[in-house]
C-alpha cells in the first residue's frame, strides 16, 4: 500500500484510480488510506457543479477544464452517474463526454456511481475528492447527477457551488424550491444561445433580492458550451469565490460545517456496520417468529439492539 501511494501522490494516473476504487469499494484498508491521504489534503478548491438532467453540466464542466488547465492548473473531475442497480457502479461513463480532456496531463476524470444517494454525493465521492487533492491537484470538479431538491447535498465537500440553469425547462420554478437558491455560489445560464436565456438570468436576479442581502451575492453568468463562451467568466467567478472564502468568516464557517458532517459522515457508518452485524446475530436467534407472532415488535428490538451496542 505504501507503494501505491506513493505512485499516487507522485501524480501516476493509475494509482490514484486504484486508490479511489479500494475507497469506493470500502476495502479493508481503506480507512488507512484515507489516514495517509488526509494530512496532505487542505489545498485544492473543490468546485461542485450542479442542475437539472440536460442542463449541459458535462460540457460546461468540459469547458471549464479548458479554462483552469490555460492557468496551469491541474484538474481532477468526479462526475457522478446514477448506480447500477446490480453492480452499484456508474453506469453513464462521462469519460466519454469529457473524451478531449481524458488523456491529457495534469488532468484526471473519474466516473462514480450515485450509490443510492438521491443527491449523487455519497462519503466515497468525498472521500475521491480528498485523494485527488491530496495528489496534486488545484481544482477538483465534482458533476452532480442532478435531481431537483437533492442537490443540496454537494454543500457538504464542495467550496464552491456552481447551479447550472437553461432555457425552457422550467428551470426558473425549479430554483425557487427550498434549499436550491440557498446553496448556489454561482448562476450559470447555459445554451445562452437560446431564447428564453436572458428571462432566467433576470428571474434568479430577482429572487436573489427577495432572499436577502448576503456578504457573497452570487453572481449570474450567461454561458454558452456550444458555442464556448462564458466559461472563462465562470471560471474567474469561481476563482474569485475561492479566495472570499480563505479570507472570510463565511469561508471559515463553512470549512468548520464541513468538517463537523465529515466525522459525522464516518461515524454513521461504522454505527451501521456494527448494528447490521448485531441484526444479523439476533436474526439467527429466531427474533423474527417472535415479530411475526407480535410477541415483540421492531421498536422494543431495535432499542435493545441499541442498548447492547452503546454499552
Amino acid at each position: 500500500m505504501d507503494k501505491l501511494l506513493d505512485r499516487a501522490f507522485n501524480g501516476d494516473p493509475r494509482a490514484i484510480g486504484r486508490l479511489i476504487s479500494l475507497v469506493e469499494a470500502d476495502a479493508p484498508n481503506a480507512k488507512e488510506i484515507m489516514r495517509q491521504v488526509y494530512p496532505r489534503t487542505g489545498k485544492a478548491h473543490v468546485i461542485g457543479i450542479t442542475g437539472s438532467p440536460g442542463a449541459g453540466k458535462s460540457t460546461f464542466v468540459d469547458r471549464l477544464i479548458a479554462q483552469f488547465k490555460a492557468d496551469g492548473k491541474k484538474v481532477g473531475v468526479i462526475a457522478i452517474d446514477p448506480s447500477s442497480p446490480f453492480t452499484g457502479g456508474a453506469i453513464l461513463g462521462d469519460r466519454l463526454r469529457m473524451q478531449s480532456h481524458a488523456l491529457e496531463e495534469g488532468v484526471f476524470i473519474r466516473s462514480m456511481g450515485s450509490r443510492g444517494h438521491l443527491g449523487g454525493v455519497s462519503r466515497a465521492t468525498h472521500e475521491g475528492a480528498l485523494i485527488l487533492d491530496a495528489c496534486g491537484f488545484d481544482v477538483v470538479l465534482i458533476e452532480t447527477v442532478g435531481v431537483g431538491q437533492s442537490e443540496v447535498d454537494i454543500i457538504k465537500i464542495a467550496d464552491t457551488v456552481c447551479l447550472v440553469l437553461v432555457p425552457g425547462m422550467g428551470d426558473d420554478v425549479q430554483i425557487m424550491k427550498a434549499g436550491i437558491m440557498e446553496i448556489a455560489d454561482l448562476f450559470v445560464v447555459n445554451k445562452a444561445d437560446r431564447e428564453g436565456a436572458d428571462k432566467v438570468a433576470a428571474d434568479v436576479q430577482v429572487m436573489l433580492k427577495m432572499l436577502g442581502q448576503k456578504e457573497w451575492i452570487p453572481p449570474v453568468c450567461l454561458v454558452s458550451s456550444l458555442k464556448n463562451l462564458g466559461a472563462d467568466e465562470a471560471k474567474d467567478i469561481m476563482k474569485r469565490h475561492g479566495e472570499y472564502l480563505l479570507n472570510s468568516e463565511e469561508g471559515k464557517r463553512r470549512r468548520y460545517n464541513q468538517l463537523e458532517m465529515e466525522v459525522e459522515n464516518i461515524l454513521r457508518g461504522d454505527i451501521a456496520v456494527i448494528a447490521e452485524k448485531a441484526w444479523n446475530g439476533r436474526k439467527e436467534s429466531g427474533v423474527l417468529d417472535d415479530l411475526a407472532a407480535r410477541r415483540t415488535d421492531p421498536y422494543t428490538l431495535a432499542g435493545n439492539i441499541m442498548s447492547e451496542i452503546v454499552k
